[in-house]
């Protein structure tokens, strides 16, 4: 269950992100609310999370998951220009988060 809570976070964190993005430097209300819930969110279900996952692995995954996430939405609509290279890059975070959680129950 931790490591449900820890990926639901991560995606939490690519929430707030690209709210914070939208918000327009808090000018903008509806973005500026949802970043601050997906933010209290995030961090909730992370500090849940390191109560059974070591402190490393679970910021490492949660960081890998909102970084990939935000990404990958920006390129999809518009904010970013996607490429192989970035592309083949988010995948070697995934791969290194997945490393991460097998590692971490070997």
């Amino acid at each position: 269950m931790d490591w449900v809570i820890l990926i639901a976070s991560g995606v939490l964190e690519a929430v707030w992100a690209t709210a914070l993005g939208a918000s327009n430097n808090f000018r903008r209300v509806w973005p500026s609310v949802i970043f601050v819930v997906a933010l209290a969110l995030s961090m909730a279900g992370l500090a849940y999370a390191m109560t059974t996952i070591p402190v490393g692995t679970a910021y490492a995954v949660w960081v890998g998951i909102g970084a990939v996430l935000t990404v990958a939405y920006a390129m999809i609509f518009g904010g970013e220009k996607a490429s192989i290279v970035k592309i083949l890059l988010l995948l070697g975070i995934i791969g290194c988060v997945i490393g991460l959680k097998i590692v971490g129950e070997a």
